[in-house]
């Protein structure tokens, strides 16, 4: 938890540990809309907020910026990244090339146990309400990515999921993507029990692309792809 600092110095752990609690705070409000794009990032007021100093606040936003959520326009505050659809297609490209490769390569070590969690999550995600969509299909994919074995590549993983967010909570509110959704990850389910690792690769990339599809037409831009 966050406490108010005293007039000592913080040692850098404990420094660090600040930063990273406000990074998880603000990333998850600008991925629920909470803080939407454009809204202003004022120190001062986090500093406030938070009961830090200005350093670990001007930190975060860094290590946010760092990862797309936050932008410095020139002489302004920090402001919440805007929603574009350039970043939203290579978001999902990216994404589609690493985890064609991830569950490419954590087919062979599946265990029925593994996908029977995975099917699990999506009973429940094929039921949870819209905002928790983000955060159990993200459950779901790492499931079946997670006995690959390289952790450089989840960790590439993660962060694109986590980048990929914003934009996949507004396909779940607004558009119709959730059922077709649904039906390719059970359909991911089926090939992965079935060991069919040439099918499960070409439904991971399909089922991402057709998400970036579905994203992009609603943007205003229609796919070439």
């Amino acid at each position: 938890m966050l406490r108010p600092m005293s007039g000592k110095s913080v040692p850098s752990v404990a420094r660090g540990q600040q930063v990273q609690g406000i990074v998880e705070v603000l990333r998850a409000e600008i991925i629920a809309g909470r803080l939407p794009p454009d809204a202003q990032l004022r120190q001062e007021a986090l500093a406030a907020r938070f009961g830090v100093s200005r350093m670990p606040v001007r930190e975060a936003l860094r290590e946010l910026e760092n990862q797309g959520f936050v932008i410095f326009p020139a002489n302004h505050s920090a402001r919440v990244a805007p929603l574009l659809v350039e970043e939203m297609i290579e978001i999902f490209e990216m994404r589609a090339l690493a985890e064609a490769l991830a569950v490419e390569k954590a087919i062979p070590n599946m265990t029925e146990r593994d996908i029977d969690r995975a099917e699990a999550v999506a009973s429940d995600l094929e039921q949870a309400p819209v905002s928790e969509f983000a955060r159990l299909n993200t459950a779901f994919h790492l499931a079946f990515y997670r006995p690959c074995g390289r952790p450089r590549l989840l960790a590439h993983i993660e962060s694109l999921g986590r980048a990929a967010d914003r934009y996949l909570r507004a396909a779940a509110a607004g558009l119709d993507y959730r059922g077709p959704s649904d039906r390719e990850h059970r359909a991911m389910v089926d090939a992965c029990r079935a060991r069919d690792t040439a099918r499960a690769v070409e439904l991971v990339r399909r089922h991402i692309l057709d998400g970036r599809d579905v994203m992009e037409r609603a943007m205003g831009k229609p796919s070439g792809d």
